[in-house]
């Protein structure tokens, strides 16, 4: 097939050219439509539901809004979370459903629910309505609106708004790719008549009358038409208000003596605005007012963009003189400094690999030729994009590697240089031989190329199976790259040959080009490398045996992230003042912000302040809140710092010295949006803690908080506040409403009416239309005394007092309530910066877990961008082992042999070396940006020992039987293509590696393994892949041949087996196989040894010291020697205390192993307990909704039969939903505590419990003074007094005398050796003798001070004991309490409380079957009865642990 389109592509050249002229015109029409944006659009697939319910508090939003909107919801299928803010005023629903299902599909099921909603949320309460069709990259345009120059005291906040909402607003909702724009700040003008209480007394008129008044006076109407040829006269009223003049003079009452009462005799009409939850600031010039354009999901962001800047200049042209639109935030920046990056590195990338391929091909006509490949892909890949929908983006498009791109033309080109260079050299060739010799080598080399790049496209698919978040991120790249490489693939079958046959020089050189010396270079600095890896085989495996363990050591210590983050070149920082602050408080609090960013910092372009909400509260934010957005200079104006990070912690720190009573956190704009529309928070990570008291939430969170403070790396830790909001409460006494005659509705709509105000209908000026409000005036609605001063008017016509028929005061109100899948929840959130995610929670969850004790039914969980982390991380675990099965099956294929298919499957390993330690080298932690890379890695790592060993197989095809002949040949004749395919590979990621442009900081580690691991795994593979092969040829003659379909099953059933086992373990076998397997106790033990060998040094002889003198020592002879011996030894006592102190150190080990021991049992008792107290309540559970199931058919049948309504169908269904869903929470926890304790276990297997019967268990309590003199942790105590005294006693012994002894033997040649000086001596005769001699230790004050700090050591021993032996005590006197308070609580639950629970099912069962009750009664029996089960449960836990604490204190574990 391959060879054919060969064959006709360079018979048919014109053909193939008229073929790439339409791919040409294709692609440039392609690049025009490619929808553009900076980043793919991560956010979820998500429907959010706004109630706007601007006079309620946050417990009646979530009671009478959320929890209806919640329900309704819940019944539509495919929806993965449901989550809710209810807030003073508002409730958002945000409703997530799974990526597969079409939005527009999901808003309709939601629409349909909506209407069933509204019907439950009581009438005054607001109604629901769905957010605009957007996302968190939807808010693509943001600007302000304000008054030039000298115009400021014509145009206030109130006018401006009505400019906004009337004039701009209105003409950008009919651009292209709008979804909506919400409008920020301002007044919300309305015609407001402000009533005066007293005057309204004194005429004995209620606010109703004036209500009725109003809407009997605002209203036009139609009488048909009079036929009166030849015409017909058509009849209407105008009786609409058209101005405050026409609403004055409406008649409210007639009184006694006939005088109308206007409404301006009742009170003052005039223009006001609307309860205000948001403003919006410009500097420190104050406020203004401003709109966020959001723009539809699915858009191109760089069109709509363009349409909106088009748009607002038609738009400037029609605005009033002197008000003026002034953009702060605009995608166009971000996406232009995105592209702009992705685009020079490309440019740059290409230029490199041109370079090199002109280099090492030595002929410019074929490196041109390869080169024009990279652009020609390049539009191939862009017209895939648009018809499979893939954005153009930093992700798509900043992963191409040219060098990939352009490896199977490489293959192709040098192979039909080569060939003609060896078989022409010299020649002048036609059109018909130039022809036949590139089909030739094109048809020989196409399969390797072929094949090379298969196996790239191969390793790309994993990551096309990846989901959510990380999903959307790196599909696109992997979409992108897999188009590349195909468009290059069949470039190479088609376009390559075809000019290579044309525009390849006919002449042959007979001469070395430069290509020829470089590589011959190359060649004779690898040959004596490659002799002395084949001389020393067993040294070179070692080293890269090493440097591979060395690599996985450095990888468990790189730390962990989910994405770098992208810079997006301005800050987002999230501003709040005190809960229950008032919106000016916040206002001056930001504008003061403003002031202090711009005096100090010249990065600083403007400050806007969003606080509260927007029109469109997709972002809901109560008004102590405020998104500052610090918009900055370009990077290359910037003086305080070079970099982002250190700019925002520079500016954390002026503003925490300048600015009081506020907290900050910076972040960017779209992270921060991202991060809110994900998981719900603006944080990096978000600690979520479940459970149903707001107040128990709050002291957890706020232990949390504490917590997070602590560690390095969480900056900006925001606790969220669910408490605090100041609130003046009517609480009505109901004896009195009914004394007067009065119900709550009509004293509600009075207190609503003349606070909040009441909307009486609408005023038209034009197309424009306001608000017709009702309220009392501002300075009627100043202090809670007018509140109680606030007259109701009876229905006999009485004015009573407000304070006559409830109390009224001060009190402190819930702020704002979140709930996750039906569950109430408080967050608490951090930033992370300078330290990698991964780390920073993981020191949370070990601390959170040691000291926050959550009561049964509390619960954290972390999400944020750790929980995505993890998601991809799971994700790779299954994505890279299917990627190396897929490469190890296609090399098995291609090879035939197993041997040889692992032989090539070295490159990976070899390749992860050089990955990792240009991470390390770098300071990079592992990202999942790092994770595509090593994917990448893996799969171009194989070419090279593709290439080679495919060499090495041919030459033994031939005859060659030398292994080490093949090795040396087969590595010299591929050099070339290896050195060039490693080089611009590596080379083409150089630009994105080095890039310190806008979106280069999420390029890095993937450029940065990439890179690295080409250089190793080129090096090692040259090196080592030889020796390999020798080692694997001599090993088995015969080349292992296995049917492929065996190789597939034997891997799939061994990947099988891998997941299949599970073991079932006793406590008591868990407890034995725990002190076998954990690795401290392993340590411990280790630490045993250790000192056991260190007590043998204990008698430690000083060296010996052999000395010799030769020359002239005592004559003129020069030939003398002396030789001598010597041996110091110290004083004997140092030996004695030696060996005590070692022996004391041995038992102090054996002693600290006792203290782990005891821990370890402590904790797999306490997770063995949890387990068996989970499954307990598992089967209750079950049980539960074995009950729940029945009640739900039986009201189903119930209904139809019209025996009962719809609400006790959908309490039931409700009951079975919330007991299921608790039933996989908790078999959640189940697999969170199994794997807990396989760890604890130090299982490389699965485990589970064999014991799951839940029983009181046994026990008899001991003394405690007892009890605490067997702590193993007093007695490793008590024993440091004893290391720490034979210590002491050492030091002394050292400041003893040293002693010496010693021998000489020398020669005294002519020195006379008889009384008479006759005789002399000659250099055969010896003189010897010894000495002996003393160290004092004269400077005695070294030795005295370490017997001191050694009395000193002891002395702190002891007082260590001492606090120890009282801090056990305490600790047993507080866990007997314990024990016997849960010991009381099962003796009530045995004797009472479980029986009486028994009776209560039994009897209302049979009562409810009989009619002698009602449904809810037996639903409330049975939630009685189930709750009592459940307390046992959870007392047996309470008791079981109890007693586990009280043997870990007493040691008896």
């Amino acid at each position: 097939m391959l060879n054919k389109i060969i064959q006709f592509s360079i018979k048919n050249k014109l053909i193939v050219g008229l073929m790439i002229l339409g791919l040409i015109i294709w692609g440039i029409y392609s690049v025009k439509q490619l929808p553009i944006d900076a980043v793919p659009d991560i956010t979820n697939n998500q429907v959010q539901i706004i109630t706007s319910s601007p006079s309620n508090g946050a417990e009646d939003i979530e009671r009478f809004v959320t929890f209806p909107v919640e329900q309704t919801m819940a019944t539509i299928k495919d929806i993965e979370e449901v989550r809710s803010f209810s807030r003073f005023g508002l409730s958002v629903v945000t409703v997530v459903f799974k990526e597969n299902i079409d939005v527009y599909w999901a808003r309709q099921q939601v629409a349909e629910r909506l209407s069933e909603a509204s019907e439950q949320i009581p009438p005054g309460m607001g109604l629901p309505q769905m957010a605009p069709v957007s996302t968190g990259l939807g808010e693509i345009y943001q600007y302000v609106l304000h008054p030039k120059k000298g115009f400021k005291e014509k145009y206030n906040a109130t006018e401006l708004r009505s400019i906004q909402d009337w004039i701009v607003r209105r003409q950008l909702l009919g651009v292209e790719g709008i979804a909506d724009v919400s409008s920020f700040g301002g007044f919300l003008k309305q015609y407001e008549i402000a009533l005066n209480p007293d005057k309204l007394r004194s005429m004995n008129i209620s606010i109703n009358d004036v209500f009725s008044a109003l809407e009997k006076n605002n209203q036009n109407t139609g009488g048909a038409y009079i036929d009166k040829k030849p015409n017909a006269y058509f009849i209407r009223s105008e009786g609409l208000i058209k101005n405050i003049d026409d609403i004055e003079n409406i008649v409210v009452k007639t009184n006694a003596n006939s005088t109308p009462v206007l409404i301006r005799n009742v009170g003052e009409v005039n223009i006001g605005a609307a309860t205000r939850y948001g403003a919006m600031t410009r500097n420190s010039d104050g406020e203004v007012v401003g709109g966020i354009v959001l723009m539809l999901k699915g858009a191109n962001a760089s069109k709509v963009i363009g349409n909106v800047k088009t748009r607002m200049e038609q738009i400037k042209k029609t605005l009033p003189e002197g008000v003026t639109i002034e953009p702060f935030l605009d995608r166009t920046k971000l996406v232009d400094n995105a592209i702009g990056t992705v685009t020079k590195n490309l440019a740059e990338g290409a230029l490199i690999v041109i370079f090199v391929l002109v280099l090492l091909l030595g002929n410019l006509r074929a490196g041109l030729i390869v080169a024009s490949v990279i652009p020609l892909a390049m539009l191939f890949a862009i017209c895939l994009m648009n018809l499979f929908g893939v954005d153009g983006n930093l992700m798509s498009l900043g992963a191409i590697d040219f060098g990939l791109i352009v490896d199977g033309a490489v293959i192709i080109i040098e192979a039909t240089m080569h060939y003609l260079y060896v078989k022409h050299k010299g020649q002048v060739l036609t059109q018909e031989q130039m022809d036949s010799s590139v089909m030739s080598n094109a048809r020989k080399m196409m399969s390797s190329a072929a094949f090379g790049q298969i196996v790239i496209l191969i390793v790309y698919l994993p990551i096309l199976a990846l989901v959510g978040v990380e999903g959307k991120m790196f599909r696109p790249m992997a979409q992108t790259v897999s188009f590349a490489i195909l468009g290059a693939f069949i470039l190479s079958l088609t376009y390559v040959p075809v000019m290579s046959a044309l525009f390849l020089s006919k002449k042959i050189p007979s001469k070395q080009n430069i290509s020829d010396k470089i590589i011959n270079a190359v060649q004779r600095a690898y040959t004596p490398l490659l002799a002395f890896a084949l001389r020393s085989k067993a040294v070179i495996v070692a080293i890269a045996v090493g440097l591979l363990m060395l690599s996985l050591v450095i990888f468990s210590y790189l730390g962990a992230e989910f994405i770098p983050q992208l810079e997006e070149g301005d800050f987002a920082v999230e501003l709040r003042v005190l809960t229950g602050s008032s919106l000016s408080q916040t206002v001056e609090t930001t504008l003061k912000t403003a002031k202090v960013l711009k005096d100090n910092f010249p990065e600083v372009k403007e400050v806007i302040g969003k606080i509260g909400s927007s029109e469109i509260p997709t972002d809901p934010m109560p008004v102590e809140a405020c998104d500052l957005m610090v918009i900055l200079k370009d990077k290359s104006e910037w003086t305080s710092a070079d970099n982002s990070a250190d700019l925002a912690e520079l500016m954390q720190k002026k503003l925490e010295e300048n600015i009081a009573g506020a907290t900050f956190g910076f972040q960017q704009p779209i992270q921060m949006r991202f991060n809110e529309l994900i998981s719900g928070v603006k944080q990096d990570v978000a600690i979520k803690v479940f459970g149903e008291d707001l107040n128990k939430l709050s002291k957890y969170a706020k232990q949390i908080g504490a917590i997070a403070g602590k560690i390095n790396g969480a900056e900006d830790v925001y606790v969220e506040q669910v408490s605090g909001l100041p609130q003046i409460v009517v609480s009505f006494q109901r004896d009195k409403i009914a004394q007067f005659g009065l119900n709550v509705e009509d004293v509600n709509t009075a207190i609503r009416s003349a606070f909040a105000g009441e909307v009486a209908g609408l005023v038209f000026e034009g197309e424009k239309r306001f608000s017709l409000v009702v309220r009392l005036g501002k300075e009627n609605r100043q202090s809670i005394d007018d509140i109680r001063n606030l007259f109701i008017t009876a229905p006999n016509g009485n004015q009573v007092p407000l304070d006559q028929v409830a109390d009224i005061s001060f009190k402190e109100g819930p702020n704002q309530i979140q709930r996750e899948d039906a569950k109430r929840r408080i967050i608490v959130g951090f930033n992370v910066r300078g330290r990698d995610v991964e780390s920073v929670v993981a020191e949370m969850q070990q601390k959170i877990s040691t000291q926050v004790k959550f009561e049964p039914g509390y619960f954290p969980t972390y999400g944020g961008t750790f929980e995505n982390l993890q998601a991809a991380k799971e994700r790779l675990t299954i994505a890279v082992p299917v990627s190396l099965m897929l490469i190890f099956l296609l090399l098995f294929f291609a090879f035939g042999s197993v041997k040889q298919a692992l032989l090539i499957f070295t490159a990976i390993p070899l390749s992860a070396i050089g990955g990792i330690f240009a991470l390390w080298i770098r300071g990079m932690p592992f990202s999942i940006s790092a994770g595509v890379g090593f994917i990448a890695l893996f799969g171009v790592a194989v070419l090279n020992g593709i290439v080679l060993i495919a060499e090495f197989n041919l030459l033994k095809r031939e005859g060659m039987t030398d292994l080490k002949q093949i090795v040396i040949k087969g590595t010299s004749v591929r050099l070339r293509p290896v050195v060039m395919t490693a080089l611009v590979a590596s080379l083409g990621f150089l630009p994105m590696a080095l890039s310190h442009g806008s979106g280069g900081e999420v390029q890095k580690p993937l450029a940065t393994v990439v890179i690295g691991g080409l250089f190793t795994a080129t090096l090692l593979t040259l090196l080592v892949l030889p020796i390999l092969y020798i080692w694997f040829e001599k090993f088995n003659k015969k080349a292992m041949k296995i049917n492929s379909s065996v190789v597939v099953i034997l891997l799939l059933l061994t990947a099988n087996f891998a997941t299949a086992q599970t073991k079932p373990i006793t406590l008591n076998q868990a407890i034995e196989e725990g002190l076998k397997n954990n690795r401290e106790i392993t340590i411990a033990q280790l630490d045993i040894n250790y000192q056991q060998q260190l007590k043998r040094s204990s008698v430690e002889i000083p060296k010996t010291q052999l000395s010799g003198q030769f020359g002239q020592i005592n004559s003129y002879v020069k030939n003398d020697n002396n030789l001598s011996l010597s041996q110091t030894i110290p004083f004997p006592t140092v030996f004695a205390a030696n060996a005590a102190l070692g022996t004391a150190l041995v038992k102090s080990s054996e002693l600290r192993a006792n203290v782990t021991k005891n821990e370890l049992v402590y904790r797999i008792r306490q997770t063995y307990t949890n387990l068996q107290y989970l499954y307990a309540r598992k089967a209750l559970l079950e049980k539960q909704d074995s009950i729940f199931s029945g009640f739900l058919k039986s009201a189903k049948l119930r209904f139809e039969a019209g025996e009962s309504t719809l609400l006790e169908q959908s309490t039931a269904e409700t009951q079975l939903n919330e007991t299921r869903n608790t039933l996989r929470q908790d078999e959640a926890n189940i697999e969170i505590y199994l794997s807990q304790l396989q760890a604890l276990l130090g299982s490389a297997e699965r485990v589970a419990i064999a014991d799951k019967t839940f029983v009181v268990s046994d026990y008899k309590i001991s003394d405690n003074a007892t009890a605490a003199n067997s702590n193993p942790n007093l007695a490793f105590i008590q024993q440091q007094i004893e290391v720490a005294t034979l210590q002491k006693r050492v030091q002394k012994s050292r400041a003893l005398p040293d002693l010496t002894f010693g021998y000489f033997n020398q020669s005294l040649a002519g020195s006379s050796i008889d009384a008479s000086n006759t005789k002399f001596a000659t250099s055969g005769d010896r003189f010897q003798g010894f000495q002996a001699g003393i160290s004092i230790p004269v400077f005695y004050g070294s030795y005295n001070s370490r017997v001191k700090a050694a009395e000193i050591n002891r002395q702190v021993a002891s007082k260590t004991l001492e606090s120890q032996q009282i801090n056990v005590k305490g600790q047993f006197e507080q866990a007997a309490q314990e024990y016997l308070k849960n010991k009381t609580s099962i003796d009530y639950y045995k004797s009472s409380g479980l029986p009486n629970a028994n009776l209560l099912l039994t009897k209302s069962e049979s009562a409810y079957k009989n009619g002698d009750i009602s449904y809810a009664e037996n639903l409330f029996n049975l939630r009685t009865a189930t709750g009592i089960q459940e307390n046992y449960l959870s007392a047996i836990l309470q008791y079981n642990l109890s007693i586990s604490l009280l043997d870990y204190l007493s040691g008896t574990n």
